[in-house]
């Protein structure tokens, strides 16, 4: 990957990082919660993390081919987490394993920010 393009993947990345976690710190009641569910179950109530990836590839518009391609050539070294259905166009493949590299690496990042966070974090006792 190009040095400008992988400058532009960190920031995108960065951001969506960023974002995720504060929406569900605020869904969950903070990040003791929101690290909870995150660990137990992504895609459940407050974390919705396929929902977010989605959501975020729509508004950074990335949800074209060039936008997968750009994804999977950033993340090209990660394990495939993506469940393909045979049915799937080469395009619809490319999202779906796109959207789930980095759905993968956001939640993996999420966690760690949820841990930093409740590193820091002042107790009232």
């Amino acid at each position: 990957m190009d040095i400008h393009a992988r400058q532009q993947f960190d920031f995108f990345f960065n951001a969506a990082i960023e974002r995720f976690v504060d929406r569900i710190e605020q869904r969950c009641g903070g990040p003791v919660p929101a690290l909870e569910k995150l660990r137990t179950n992504p895609n459940g109530e407050g974390v919705w993390l396929e929902e977010f990836t989605a959501a975020l590839f729509r508004d950074f518009l990335l949800d074209n081919d060039a936008g997968s391609a750009f994804i999977l050539q950033a993340l090209a070294r990660r394990p495939n987490t993506a469940t393909l259905v045979p049915d799937m166009t080469v395009e619809q493949a490319m999202s779906a394993m796109a959207r789930s590299a980095f759905a993968a690496v956001l939640r993996i990042k999420t966690d760690e920010q949820l841990e930093q966070r409740l590193a820091f974090q002042v107790v009232d006792e």
